[in-house]
């Protein structure tokens, strides 16, 4: 028998064997506990380490859990957040909640702010500059109510005269749209960006209007 496939069938049954191994109802508490111990991300090999098994069985057990949760009635939810996995509470009661704790209330975007950050998302790193010269207006409040909201953050600071701030978004953002990383973000159409174009020429008719 060829060494190269007796290794590869060797490698088969010792995985076969983990899983049949697993004790899956305490795996899944263990991971529960963890996630709503540290309250942030926390990643595959995190958590592959901590539970003794590898990190593809573990995403596999994370997976089928964030399906069980999708599922069933439950408060409860976990998030996918690049690299590292977070439990949450469901939307659908933070009214409920909100009467019992004292959490931030919902932000409402105006089309301003949902443009700028929409801008940020797709073209991070990017500096305010630039963001002004794709809108063509200026976007200082915008962009001081993101920071605010916690939706973007310095991320660093461009090689170039002045120094200017580079803003990217948050995992505040990837929570809030429920996006795992940024490249699942959805693609935006040429219709959009000239929306976006005539949008930011009526904002700045008005400002000069008034």
């Amino acid at each position: 028998m060829d060494i190269s496939n007796q290794t590869e069938e060797e490698n088969r049954t010792e995985a076969a064997e983990d899983v049949e191994e697993l004790d899956l109802p305490r795996t899944q508490g263990a991971i529960e506990a963890i996630l709503f111990a540290i309250g942030e991300p926390v990643t595959i090999e995190q958590l592959s380490m901590a539970l003794s098994y590898d990190a593809d069985t573990i995403r596999d057990v994370v997976r089928g859990m964030m399906e069980q949760y999708d599922e069933e009635c439950r408060g409860i939810r976990i998030v996918e957040i690049e690299n590292g996995y977070q439990m949450c509470t469901k939307n659908e009661f933070y009214d409920e909640l909100s009467k019992i704790v004292n959490i931030p209330k919902k932000h409402m975007l105006t089309d301003v702010q949902l443009e700028t950050l929409s801008i940020i998302a797709y073209k991070q790193p990017i500096t305010r500059t630039e963001v002004e010269a794709i809108r063509g207006v200026s976007c200082v409040h915008a962009i001081n109510k993101l920071v605010e909201y916690h939706l973007i953050e310095e991320v660093g600071r461009l090689d170039a005269i002045g120094k200017p701030i580079l803003f990217g978004t948050t995992e505040d953002f990837l929570r809030g749209f429920g996006v795992k990383s940024t490249d699942d973000l959805p693609v935006i159409t040429p219709d959009k960006i000239a929306d976006f174009e005539q949008q930011a020429i009526e904002e700045a008719s008005i400002t000069l209007d008034t």
